[in-house]
């Protein structure tokens, strides 16, 4: 017998007769022996039309309000699904955040979780009952609900199956795992059976979206053993562990890329101490994140070229906050440029082996692709191209690291 968290995205519950698919796939585990606590996001479509109507309202509106408004989802869907259960003579119940609770902070919109009361949980276990959480929601100091942001539902499960100590958190999507890259760009793609938690999280943070960033975090620090599979298949997903896990470390474990990139590149720019915080520390304030940042060598001592990206979503008030700092850092012009994507090749088997930069860039000069900017980690490399050549680059790169499925 062991205990599991099984966690259900917005397509595997996406209507009522897909929430009875759930249904049978949860009394199934118990039928096996397991203790099961099962987290829920809302139907797919649902939270995206909760803040349409916020908006709809009120434009401008109040965080706690829109809180309680967008977390409706989940609610609705954690009773349906515990309705479902019962049907089928499985004992259940729904738990809503403030009810556990799954305590959080007071940060509205984007809240994270301090602690998770698991008392009540763990005495239901006892009496056999299946407990089914909405996730995305937290408890707030002042009692008020609070969201976790958008794919929230994923760390909500990650923190309760922690908080459970559970053996394994399961996350059903609609895709059967992790896999070597997006299986709809490349046709060769491979499902991974195994993945490290640093390569997950890199991987999610460059573009990835089969788990949110903030999940695969959580899993790593609190050392949650973590599944990726489908709801709509009986395929074996892929398994996020630690690194001590996998025997046979490939190279380069995967490849990921963001079209969500924009690039900005200021022309000489005063070589002197302080212009980078001048530069960056608007952007900063502005709540706006920078990723790659290039600075190129002065000749002269006198002046420099500064390149850095940002999200697509941001590249409007980046440029309005650069502009407006223009006097306090000194540059000639400004060039700005969204029609960018960011590649990275990702990889633990980096540590230990040299030539990974070099066969990604003789790939991509192979077929005529122009390298923008370039950043580097422990175990990921990422270059900045334009955006046309996405999908080539991911196919060219996938074959030159031997990725491609036989």
């Amino acid at each position: 017998m062991a205990r599991l968290v099984m966690k259900f995205g917005g397509t595997s519950v996406g209507d009522v007769d897909r929430i009875r698919e759930v249904a049978k796939r949860v009394h199934a585990s118990v039928e096996e022996g397991n203790e099961v606590a099962v987290v829920v996001s809302a139907m797919a479509g649902t939270t995206d039309q909760l803040a349409k109507w916020t908006s709809d309202i009120a434009l401008f509106h109040d965080a706690r309000e829109y809180d309680v408004v967008v977390s409706a989802g989940e609610q609705i869907t954690a009773g349906l699904l515990a309705l479902a259960l019962q049907d089928m003579g499985v004992s259940a119940r729904s738990w809503l955040a403030w009810q556990l609770p799954i305590r959080s902070d007071a940060v509205h919109g984007n809240a994270r979780i301090e602690e998770i009361d698991c008392r009540e949980l763990e005495k239901r276990f006892q009496e056999g009952q299946v407990a089914v959480v909405a996730g995305f929601q937290g408890k707030g100091e002042d009692g008020r609900t609070t969201t976790l942001g958008r794919g929230g539902s994923d760390t909500s499960a990650v923190a309760l199956a922690a908080a459970l100590r559970a053996e394994r958190c399961d996350i059903y999507t609609d895709v059967e795992g992790v896999f070597t890259a997006d299986p709809r760009i490349v046709a060769k793609a491979r499902k991974l059976d195994r993945i490290t938690y640093e390569e997950m999280l890199e991987m999610a943070s460059q573009g990835a979206r089969v788990l949110q960033t903030r999940s695969v975090s959580m899993a790593m620090n609190h050392q949650v053993r973590v599944q990726v599979l489908s709801s709509f298949s009986n395929s074996p997903g892929t398994l996020v562990v630690d690194e001590d896990e996998v025997v046979e470390k490939q190279v380069v474990s995967g490849i990921a890329y963001s079209r969500d990139e924009a690039k900005i590149t200021l022309i000489r720019v005063a070589d002197r101490p302080g212009v980078a915080a001048a530069i960056f520390g608007p952007l900063a304030d502005a709540n706006i994140n920078v990723d790659i940042i290039v600075q190129s060598v002065s000749e002269d001592g006198k002046s420099t070229d500064v390149t850095f990206t940002v999200k697509e979503a941001d590249f409007e008030r980046a440029v309005g906050v650069v502009e407006s700092a223009k006097d306090s850092v000194g540059f000639d012009r400004m060039i700005s440029d969204s029609n960018v994507a960011k590649v990275s090749v990702i990889g633990v088997g980096m540590r230990s082996h040299a030539g990974v930069a070099q066969c990604m860039f003789s790939a991509l000069a192979e077929k005529g692709i122009n390298i923008h900017a370039i950043s580097t980690s422990e175990i990921k490399v990422s270059v900045l191209i334009s955006e046309e050549y996405t999908e080539l680059a991911l196919r060219s790169l996938h074959t030159a690291y031997g990725l491609d499925a036989n």
